[in-house]
C-alpha cells in the first residue's frame, strides 16, 4: 500500500493495511502526517504518566496511544512474522524478559542510566514486537523511561531517524552493530553530549 520505505523500515502487510483507520489517507506522507498527530498526544501522555515504564502493559499502552487514531491494531502485538523481530509466538514474554531484565539493572545501577536506558532502546527494537511504528516506539518508550528517572531525553532528531537519509543509515547502522552485542556506535550517537547520570 505504501510505497519508499526509508531503509529498516517494517513493511505493512495488506492485512495490517486494511486496519487502517482514517479512510481518507492515500500515500506515505500523508500517512506520516496522520500518524505524528496522534504521537504527539503520546508524547503529552508520556509526561504525565504514573504508570512505570518498566512495565508490559506499559510498552503495550504507550504503543496504542501513539497509534489508536490510525490503526486498528495498535498497542496489539504482532501475530505474524516480518523481515526483522522476535518470533511473533513468544513476543510478549520477550518484552516481559526485557521490562524485568531493566528492573533489575535499575535496581542494581548493572549500566549507567542513559547506557541502560539505550540498551534497552535497541532490545525493544530487536524484538519488533508490533506490526509498525517499532522504532517510533521504542525512542518515546525509552523517553518516557528518562523522564520517569529525572533524566532528559535523547535528541533522538525523529524526523531524520522516520526518513531516508544519513542520520537514519547512522542509526540503523548502530541498532544493527548493537544487534551484534557493540553499543558503541549507538553510544556515541546518543551520549557523546550527555551529562554525567
Amino acid at each position: 500500500m505504501f510505497d519508499n520505505e526509508p531503509e529498516g523500515a517494517t513493511p505493512v502487510d495488506a492485512d495490517e493495511a486494511a486496519d487502517l483507520l482514517p479512510s481518507h489517507i492515500q500515500n506515505r506522507g500523508e500517512l506520516n502526517l496522520w500518524e505524528q498527530e496522534n504521537i504527539l498526544e503520546a508524547a503529552a501522555w508520556v509526561l504525565r504518566a504514573r504508570t512505570p515504564a518498566l512495565g508490559e502493559p506499559t510498552v503495550r499502552e504507550l504503543h496504542r496511544r501513539m497509534f489508536d487514531q490510525t490503526w486498528a491494531w495498535a498497542g496489539r502485538y504482532r501475530t505474524s512474522d516480518k523481515n526483522i523481530g522476535a518470533y511473533w509466538a513468544i513476543i510478549q514474554e520477550e518484552v516481559r524478559k526485557l521490562v524485568d531484565d531493566g528492573v533489575f539493572w535499575m535496581e542494581h545501577g548493572t549500566f549507567p542510566m542513559d547506557e541502560a536506558a539505550l540498551r534497552l532502546h535497541h532490545r525493544l527494537v530487536k524484538i519488533h514486537p508490533f506490526p509498525n511504528g517499532n522504532g517510533r516506539h521504542a525512542r518515546l518508550w525509552c523517553d518516557m523511561l528518562l523522564h520517569q528517572s529525572g533524566r532528559a531525553p535523547f535528541a533522538w532528531k525523529s524526523r531524520e531517524l522516520d526518513e531516508a537519509g544519513d542520520a537514519r543509515g547512522a542509526y540503523i547502522r548502530a541498532l544493527r552493530s548493537a544487534d551484534g552485542n557493540d553499543y558503541e556506535p549507538l553510544f556515541t550517537l546518543f551520549l557523546e553530549d550527555r551529562g554525567p547520570c
